[in-house]
């Protein structure tokens, strides 16, 4: 018995419209992600080899009217922590804190894309857990029948399982991009925050000795 696509799509059964729900949800979430992530780290990278340059120099003022300049998560920390009047402790709270904010609003959403990376496997197979089952029912109740009986059925539980497996890998790698992305960021701006805190420290002590 040849099966059309069409077929196939009848036989994967309620399940199959839950995975392209999740399905086409996982796709809007990655598309929004994306254009979050590609905004935010659009001209970045130019901003902090610059920022690095300037650190290095220890040219802070002209540090502070880039980061002023700059519409980057980047340069608004940076400015936050150099505009800050308090002592060197408070300073790592507010750039702790702005950097958490900043981490926070990057992370929106990849909850849901990991938790559908996460499950759609399961719900496959739990489809295909209903496909062997009917396969066997039909099996049982037409004695001597022949592999036609039961096609059906093994191609619902084969249909579910590999559209959970595709519903799964685009939504794992699509998290795990945007995860390292974040954590990348985190870790770059508490670094270079410290370096801002500790020249700003050392220019204080210097201009007061």
């Amino acid at each position: 018995m040849n099966l059309t696509f069409k077929q196939l799509l009848i036989a994967g059964g309620p399940i199959l419209f839950v995975l392209t729900a999740l399905s086409i949800y996982s796709i809007a979430l990655i598309w929004e992600r994306w254009t979050v992530y590609k905004k935010t780290f659009n001209g970045m990278d130019d901003m902090l080899h610059k920022a690095h340059a300037l650190l290095k120099s220890g040219e802070l003022r002209q540090l502070s009217d880039l980061c002023a300049k700059s519409k980057t998560p980047a340069g608004d920390i940076i400015f936050k922590v150099i505009s800050h009047y308090g002592n060197a402790v408070e300073k790592r709270e507010l750039a702790e804190k702005a950097v958490e904010w900043h981490v926070s609003r990057l992370g929106k959403s990849l909850t849901a894309i990991a938790t559908i990376g996460s499950i759609s496997p399961f719900v496959g197979l739990f489809g295909t857990v209903i496909g062997v089952i009917r396969a066997f029912k039909d099996l049982s109740t037409y004695a001597g029948a022949g592999p036609s009986v039961v096609a059906m059925g093994i191609a619902e539980a084969l249909i579910n399982t590999a559209a959970g497996i595709f519903v799964a890998i685009p939504a794992i790698i699509a998290y795990n991009y945007f995860a390292h992305k974040a954590n990348e960021f985190a870790s770059e701006m508490n670094w270079l925050t410290e370096q801002v805190i500790e020249r700003s420290a050392h220019r204080e002590y210097s201009g007061i000795a």
